[in-house]
């Protein structure tokens, strides 16, 4: 992936955070963001840990994967389980753009819940 391509990605996920990132007064309560590595993108909520509020931890919301070979991004959610499931309904999509309308829908609530 050449970094134009990179920024494009990084830019679409970063618009996408901002536009489901709660209100600026609630986010020391909750809180969304994510972690892009070049090949996989995971988008995920960031809140204080129930029994130590100082602490931070990470909940996942969603996650894909870029295949190159097939230039088709993998789409995945975490279950109870807390591992990564391919997402049935739509388990690949063939752009970023793609995968963001799958969470931003949320139609089975597998992402946001």
């Amino acid at each position: 992936m050449n970094d134009i391509e990179r920024k494009r990605i990084e830019n679409a996920i970063e618009a996408f955070v901002s536009k489901h990132r709660p209100p600026a007064h609630l986010r020391d309560q909750v809180d969304l963001s994510f972690r892009f590595d070049g090949r996989s993108i995971e988008i995920f909520e960031i809140r204080p840990r129930w029994d130590n509020a100082a602490q931070r931890i990470e909940e996942a919301v969603a996650k894909a994967r870029h295949v190159k070979s097939r230039d088709t991004w993998l789409v995945y959610w975490q279950r109870a389980d807390l591992k990564w499931h391919k997402y049935d309904p739509m388990p690949e999509v063939n752009t970023l753009e793609a995968f963001l309308k799958l969470v931003d829908k949320d139609e089975y609530a597998c992402f946001f819940g």
